[in-house]
């Protein structure tokens, strides 16, 4: 009964449905995430351009309640002030890693510095625990580099992570901002301004490259808010954490300052990262065989001597049984 029914009409129909179903859903799935890419690029814009206007506002605030009132001798002390840069020097190195790594929240350098703290207390108790609890025989030297290595991996374990996290982000930023420099390019030769340009070219690459669409929609939200393209620029160099775009922002400026064309440094900024980008390429390809020998030797070859030596290994185990 059950072999009837599958090969009933009914059954052939429903089955050739679902493939044709799942074969439009793994066809249209690329060109949702496309959309779901530049909804959140664009949400990320928006959002941007709320905390300039806000930020804006509350400067305005500050500026008018620091002119009401003078400032206390009290709050102008040495160490006050001293222990105030640092704290702020701190917090600022940790903000631009954040940025770096993509993580604009602001509670995340508060949280950053919390695991810091948290983790290695952790660890090293984690690491009493083990050692008190007298399953293994440790030596008091052998203790103390234990509870000390605890206590290094969990300060370390933060900062190593997002290190690996802004690592793999500045990877993809450089392999696509030679073509994202090209499409500016474009743009600005068409008699776009430079602020519309980056912001078309924001929009353009969002399906291929989310990360340097942000950044550069952060740009354009920036250079058209801030009203001063230096800071902006300076920024998206900082965010960015890259040469290219250290090089981008500085011939940009220089362009404008000595009033140079723009769309000739841009031609000769996209075409050197261009060949950067393939010396790059070919340096990790002259160094694929070396990495590929250990490899050969644990899985290639034993399998190779064995395709090879197997056949003739058999005939031999034959003749030797049939004597």
């Amino acid at each position: 009964m059950n072999l009837q029914f599958l090969q009933s009409p009914l059954f052939i129909t429903l089955l050739l449905g679902a493939v044709a179903l799942v074969g439009f859903v793994l066809f249209a799935l690329p060109f949702l995430s496309q959309g779901s890419k530049k909804e959140r690029y664009l949400a990320i814009i928006e959002k941007r351009r709320a905390e300039l206007a806000s930020e804006a506002k509350r400067l305005a605030k500050k500026q008018e309640a620091e002119t009401a009132q003078r400032l206390s001798g009290r709050e102008s002390m040495s160490t006050l002030y001293h222990l105030r840069k640092l704290a702020g020097d701190m917090g600022e190195q940790v903000r631009l890693k954040m940025f770096m790594a993509g993580i604009r929240s602001p509670s995340a350098p508060l949280k950053f510095i919390a695991a810091q703290i948290i983790l290695p207390v952790v660890l090293t108790l984690l690491a009493v625990l083990f050692i008190s609890s007298g399953q293994f025989q440790f030596s008091q030297l052998t203790k103390l580099i234990i509870l000390l290595v605890s206590a290094g991996v969990g300060y370390k374990l933060p900062d190593l992570m997002l290190q690996n996290q802004i690592t793999k982000r500045q990877e993809e930023i450089n392999l696509i901002f030679p073509d994202a420099l090209d499409l500016m390019l474009i743009c600005v030769q068409g008699g776009i301004g430079l602020e519309q340009a980056v912001e078309r070219v924001a929009r353009e690459i969002a399906e291929s490259s989310e990360i340097l669409a942000e950044e550069m929609g952060v740009l354009s939200a920036e250079m058209s808010l801030l009203g001063d393209r230096r800071l902006a620029l300076k920024n998206f160099a900082d965010r960015m954490g890259v040469g290219a775009a250290k090089t981008f922002a500085t011939a940009i400026l220089q362009a404008e300052q000595y009033g140079a064309s723009i769309s000739s440094a841009l031609k000769i900024m996209a075409e050197e990262l261009r060949d950067m980008r393939m010396a790059a390429a070919e340096e990790k390809a002259a160094g694929l065989p070396p990495k590929l020998t250990v490899p050969m030797i644990l899985f290639f070859l034993p399998a190779l001597f064995i395709i090879i030596l197997g056949p003739a290994g058999i005939q031999i185990s034959q003749q030797m049984g049939g004597q």
